[in-house]
């Protein structure tokens, strides 16, 4: 029987979160004439030892200077075999419904290049999911979409036609990328209104999160982002729907007026009242706009990770995106 499905599940030291994404997805690719390809990035607890207890195939990153929010779903789909290839996190469970309901619409509707749908999310606490929360309304909610943020099903046709799935060079915003990179081809992209997967997100606190997120360079994600679509035809549809950066030029240019003022003005009191109250002033708006002091003060501090990552993003030399990944596969233990 032909392949149907292929799960690509990315992962990096998931080994709380391995066996649970891997039940999911073996039982929904069960389900659907499909089959399991777990990308890891060269993890360094037991992700890979206790995946190794599934029926499913192992393929790993052999550099781990590789790594990257993009290589992972690129890794997989060098193996993949299935007509259509579901993007899976190893923090989430996949709905056998929502993949039913997604490969029969794409069947029936030629002109889909990718299917989501919505996310539950299963850990409700902490500044970040709130942010997230606030952030996502659009692109989370049922429809035509402009990109399938936190996984989707795509056809293979559609993914050979715009050269790779995922951008191996992306430390964030590679999702964002498929979805500009398809539609510009003319392909269409929708959110089911039914559950597509559970998603257990990071519970460590929110500050702790940005700075792992700068130590993994997913602030500089944008920057990269940006880099990669010189000269493509993409680039202008980019340039459009990508509001982040216009907001973190915005921050730069803030930056620099508060070096302006401490190098400039005079006397000193004037000058640390300028300061202090330009220093102020988008803290105290964020407060205002979100209506929660914690939210808008860690919204603000975040800009200014994702604005330094912006800048240092678009400085990093990439490789193409379409030369193969190395990496091995890894063998199954087999019952004696």
């Amino acid at each position: 029987m032909s392949t149907k499905v292929s799960i690509v599940i990315k992962a990096l030291n998931e080994q709380a979160n391995i066996a649970r994404v891997l039940r999911s997805a073996i039982a929904a690719a069960n389900a659907v004439s499909g089959e399991v390809i777990l990308a890891d990035s060269f993890s360094t607890d037991e992700t890979v030892e206790i995946a190794k207890n599934f029926a499913i195939k192992i393929v790993q990153l052999i550099d781990p200077n590789q790594r990257s929010c993009g290589i992972g779903a690129q890794l997989g789909y060098q193996y993949a075999q299935g007509e259509y290839v579901y993007i899976l996190d190893a923090d989430m469970e996949i709905e056998i419904d929502f993949l039913r309901q997604a490969i029969e619409l794409m069947n029936q509707d030629k002109s889909l290049g990718g299917v989501g749908g919505l996310v539950k999310e299963m850990h409700l606490d902490g500044l970040e999911f709130k942010a997230r929360v606030q952030r996502a309304a659009d692109d989370m909610s049922d429809g035509v979409v402009d990109h399938l943020a936190m996984g989707g099903l795509y056809r293979r046709e559609a993914i050979n036609q715009v050269g790779y799935l995922t951008n191996r060079n992306l430390h964030s915003y590679e999702e964002f990328e498929l979805g500009i990179r398809l539609r510009t081809a003319g392909w269409r992209l929708v959110r089911l209104p039914i559950v597509s997967v559970k998603h257990y997100g990071h519970t460590m606190p929110a500050y702790r999160l940005l700075k792992r997120r700068w130590k993994s360079r997913y602030s500089q994600g944008l920057g990269e982002l940006i880099r990669a679509s010189f000269g493509k035809a993409h680039m202008s549809l980019l340039m459009r729907e990508m509001t982040d950066i216009k907001l973190y030029v915005v921050v730069i240019f803030w930056w620099i007026a508060l070096l302006m003022i401490l190098a400039v003005v005079r006397p000193w009191s004037i000058m640390m009242t300028l300061f202090v109250s330009l220093l102020a002033l988008p803290f105290f708006a964020m407060v205002i706009k979100k209506r929660d002091f914690s939210l808008g003060v860690y919204s603000v501090v975040a800009w200014q990770y994702l604005s330094a990552g912006m800048i240092l993003g678009l400085m990093q030399k990439q490789t193409n995106p379409i030369e193969p990944i190395a990496s091995n596969e890894i063998n199954l233990k087999r019952n004696s």
